[in-house]
Order: structure tokens, then C-alpha cells, then sequence
């Protein structure tokens, strides 16, 4: 299964990206069968929890510190899920993953919860 993400870039504080990451149609039919998450990792530090999205959209978590300024969402019909940040702050300066997990899991917010990865991207915030 691959995912590749892509839409990172160098931002100002307040500037907005799109992050994309879309799953390989090839080895990936069922996308709409994966809950999606995206999860970001800054240097010298562990990969954090980000945002997630249920396989039927019916159901949407954000890390507590960019509720309000980050969107998740989907489209099946692509086999693509975003990340739009707005609102931008030095301190989201990272490199983002996305994931897909095949089974729901109330433990979400962990990347054991996650099967596949995608390979990153990396968004700077200057300030």
C-alpha cells in the first residue's frame, strides 16, 4: 500500500497550506474502507497526533492545538485525504505523515494504530 504526501512548504506565521496525500489506486481499492489520520513530527521530538478522519466521514478528531485552525477531510472518489492549515504558527513547523488504518481504534492518537505511512512532508512556519 502506498500514500503519497505532498502540499508542504515554507509559510509565514498566519500564511495557510494544503496538504494532500493520496493512496496508490493500484494496491489501495478500498480506501473507503480506511480511517485516515495525519500525525506530524518536529525535530528532536516524537511523532504527534494531529488530525483523523473516519472511514464515513462521520467523525473528525484534532489535537487540542489546532482545533479551529485545521480542517480533515476526504474525497473517496480520489483516494485522497487533506490536511488545510490555516492560521499557521512557527510551533506546527514539522514534517507531516499521513496514515490509514484498516480497523476503528480508541486508541487513535497512537501511530500503532495506524497500517500504513506515507513518506512525509515537510512545512515550515517562519515567524
Amino acid at each position: 500500500v502506498q500514500l503519497q504526501a505532498s502540499g508542504g512548504g515554507l509559510v509565514q506565521a498566519g500564511g495557510s497550506l494544503r496538504l494532500s496525500c493520496a493512496a496508490s489506486e493500484h494496491t489501495f481499492s478500498t480506501f473507503s474502507m480506511y480511517h485516515m489520520g495525519w500525525f506530524r513530527q518536529a525535530p528532536g521530538k516524537e511523532r504527534e497526533f494531529v488530525a483523523r478522519i473516519s472511514r464515513d466521514v462521520t467523525s473528525r478528531y484534532y489535537l487540542d492545538s489546532v482545533k479551529g485552525r485545521f480542517t480533515i477531510s476526504r474525497d473517496n472518489a480520489r483516494n485522497t485525504v487533506y490536511l488545510q492549515m490555516d492560521s499557521l504558527k512557527p510551533e506546527d513547523t514539522a514534517v507531516y505523515y499521513c496514515a490509514a488504518a484498516a480497523t476503528y481504534s480508541a486508541y487513535y492518537r497512537n501511530t500503532g494504530a495506524y497500517d500504513y505511512w506515507g513518506q512525509g512532508t515537510l512545512v515550515t512556519v517562519s515567524s
